[in-house]
């Protein structure tokens, strides 16, 4: 029987919001059972678009740590990571689409599992937008 990790992960903003340019800082933690085998473990800092159409995304940052006899993976460290961010895509809360943007950490097990999280961020101050009434049919 697996055991399902806990895992977190956080973002340093109070507010989860940078400007482009900005440098994001975070961190994780992966609390894992004794007896659980990880093989190895990624980070990424990306977006995606979710909404109508084909979803859109790109890995802005990527980091990929991997259990070695030699340097074995010690997943009860907290792991801090930084990247300085792009000047876009913004963030968007768009009404056919969105662009978002997350910290994602996965993790590889034995027999093929994954498990992942995430933690969301917003990258740009673009105001939301907002549904123009339906106006009279003339």
């Amino acid at each position: 029987m697996t055991s399902t990790p806990a895992m977190v992960l956080q973002v340093d903003a109070p507010d989860a919001t940078y400007e482009p340019g900005d440098e994001l800082t975070g961190q994780f933690l992966i609390k894992a059972a004794p007896h659980l085998e990880v093989r190895s473990l990624e980070l990424s800092i990306l977006w995606y678009t979710a909404g109508k159409g084909e979803e859109d995304m790109a890995v802005h940052h990527f980091e990929r740590l991997v259990d070695e006899a030699e340097k074995p993976l010690d997943l009860r460290a907290l792991h801090r990571f930084k990247t300085k961010l792009p000047v876009s895509p913004l963030s968007y809360d768009g009404q056919i689409v969105k662009i978002c943007w997350c910290a994602r950490v996965r993790l590889f097990l034995p027999h093929g599992q994954t498990e992942v999280t995430e933690a969301a961020f917003r990258l740009g101050s673009v105001a939301p937008a907002i549904a123009e009434p339906a106006g009279p049919d003339t």
